[in-house]
């Protein structure tokens, strides 16, 4: 139901599930592992699953922090070929080439996962739902940092807010929808 013309098909984001981003995370395993079994679903299914990095001061390129999470770096290792997205700012579209890789594949909806809730998911679901995409956001497949001391609410009370504020998304010829990994129709 996209409202981009000729653009069928689903990629799967793997959004800055890196070392440091997701060290301390809320629960930061059972994330990892809906990410890896949704990375398999979509291998299989051949639904393009494409790998978003953020690189600033504090994710220097190279570097372990800046790396994708040993559960996700080897699966990404073996399929070379799927693309990679460098970003430096919270939308994974802003001033990268994101759109491209998904306008070369035809898709048209964009399924959601990784870190962190409150910035770079909500900026690239808010980024691609602006952008004429449909968006799934899977449900346990986000996560973040506790951020209760600069006044923020506690990590499960932001992703629970995320993921009810999104199911009520809407907008002329797009879908929004929360669905968990295990009920995900790929």
């Amino acid at each position: 139901m996209t409202s981009l013309v000729d653009r069928p098909n689903s990629a799967l984001l793997v959004i800055d599930v890196q070392n440091a981003v997701v060290e301390d995370a809320y629960r930061r395993d059972d994330v990892v592992g809906a990410v890896v079994g949704l990375v398999g679903r979509a291998r299989d299914r051949g639904v393009p699953v494409v790998w978003v990095r953020h690189e600033a001061g504090h994710l220097p390129v190279g570097s372990r922090d800046a790396a994708f999470v040993d559960e996700l770096e080897e699966l990404r290792a073996r399929a070379p070929e799927e693309p990679l997205v460098v970003k430096h700012y919270g939308d994974a579209f802003e001033d990268t080439d994101l759109e491209g890789v998904l306008a070369g594949a035809g898709v048209g909806r964009l399924i959601v996962t990784g870190a962190e809730t409150d910035a770079c998911i909500r900026s690239t679901i808010h980024g691609g739902f602006t952008r004429g995409y449909d968006v799934t956001l899977v449900s346990d497949a986000h996560t973040a940092g506790d951020k209760t001391a600069w006044g923020a609410p506690p990590v499960d009370q932001v992703i629970a807010h995320t993921n009810l504020y999104w199911q009520f998304q809407s907008a002329p010829g797009r879908t929004a929808e929360v669905v968990a990994a295990a009920d995900l129709d790929l």
